[in-house]
């Protein structure tokens, strides 16, 4: 009777932990850049590449690369406004099939290189347009300027790579740029929300009783990357980039705060600290110094802290130029910030991970010594 107690209970513990190796199995396999997935949609329907390759490109905007992810942000997006989602969803679809009749590299399509910057140039015409929600007409410049930004992106490409720089969302901000421009806040067609300078606090609020609302701003940043500004969606974005890679999340994070900061030091209006909107560049620019264009390390996190707050101020510094004549910063900040912090030289640059090979921050983190010996082969290659 004993005996068969203990065999019972042996075996009770060993399906336990054969359970447990299953779940964290199927964890791994969700996790990280999810490479696997590519191998088991070689053969499946284009439809189901594209995808795919969409979602791909959804999770590019906020620096990460896994598809399951991109279905969490998605639902985040319809979640806080099916509009502008569907904008959104719409401008990765028409950027991507670009590429593809473009004949644009293969790996960079199917890893979401040519969605992200076409999703982002139609979810912010949705965000500025003032003719209201289901402006059908809005799905024309929506189409076109997705489409363009995959034009732009092949021709920055070999220019940026001559430094070893990613394209990033550079057509986002000049497409998006020039949209406004043109059409103007008064447009019959299209009209948008002129944007206003970050202003000044008024200093008649006392900041200590509306604290909590300040916090809120530091998860809320993390939404406005993909200019959402509620809560419930903003954490499931979070949660998507924790799903992708928990170090990248604990960096957002991190930006999102150091952003918040900033945004108290330099006493910008109430309304875009507990919106979000003064730390979202500080979360790009901690997100793609901590741990994913550089391997990451105590130095790469000072440095990363660093990119945070040089994003933050340089942010605050463009709204109020640009604001001036009613146009958005948008996320210029980070990006000039994150191609500076990647052309600096000296002891960091040992730390830096070459475009063609940057994954998940903690793939980057196993693999150290095998991208460094690559990236002092390739530059001894390509010396003068």
């Amino acid at each position: 009777m004993w005996m068969d107690t203990k065999t019972e209970a042996k075996e009770a513990s060993g399906n336990r932990a054969s359970l447990r190796r299953c779940v964290l199995s199927g964890l791994l396999l969700c996790t990280g850049d999810m490479e696997h997935l590519d191998k088991y949609m070689q053969e499946k329907l284009f439809v189901m590449q594209l995808v795919v390759w969409g979602l791909r490109g959804v999770t590019r905007v906020i620096l990460a690369n896994n598809p399951l992810s991109g279905a969490l942000i998605l639902a985040a997006l319809y979640w806080a406004s099916p509009w502008q989602a569907l904008l959104g969803t719409l401008g990765v679809l028409v950027s991507t099939l670009t590429a593809v009749i473009m004949g644009q590299d293969s790996a960079e399509v199917s890893g979401g290189l040519h969605g992200f910057n076409g999703m982002l140039v139609s979810l912010l015409m949705g965000v500025f347009s003032s003719a209201g929600d289901w402006y059908w007409w809005l799905l024309l410049p929506a189409c076109l300027g997705s489409a363009t930004c995959v034009f732009l992106s092949s021709g920055l490409s070999p220019v940026l790579e001559r430094w070893d720089l990613p394209v990033a969302v550079f057509p986002f901000n000049i497409i998006i740029v020039l949209y406004l421009l043109c059409t103007g806040p008064d447009n019959p067609y299209f009209p948008h929300h002129p944007t206003t300078p970050p202003g000044l606090l008024d200093m008649s609020l006392t900041l200590h009783n509306y604290f909590p609302q300040v916090m809120l701003g530091i998860p809320l940043s993390v939404g406005q990357i993909f200019a959402c500004g509620a809560l419930g969606p903003s954490l499931l974005i979070l949660g998507a980039v924790l799903l992708y890679s928990p170090l990248l999340a604990a960096h957002a994070l991190l930006g999102s705060a150091v952003g918040t900061l900033v945004g108290l030091s330099m006493a910008v209006r109430h309304d875009s600290l507990y919106s979000g909107l003064s730390g979202f560049n500080g979360a790009l620019g901690c997100m793609a110094v901590g741990g994913l264009f550089f391997t990451f390390s105590w130095r790469t996190h000072l440095y990363a802290i660093a990119s945070a707050f040089l994003s933050a101020y340089s942010d605050i510094a463009l709204s109020n130029l640009l604001g001036t004549i009613g146009l958005p910063a948008c996320s210029w900040a980070a990006t000039l910030t994150t191609s500076l912090m990647l052309l600096l030289t000296g002891s960091l640059a040992s730390y830096r991970i070459p475009i063609g090979r940057v994954m998940a921050p903690e793939h980057n983190l196993c693999s150290h010594s095998q991208w460094e010996a690559g990236d002092t082969a390739d530059r001894e290659s390509t010396d003068v």
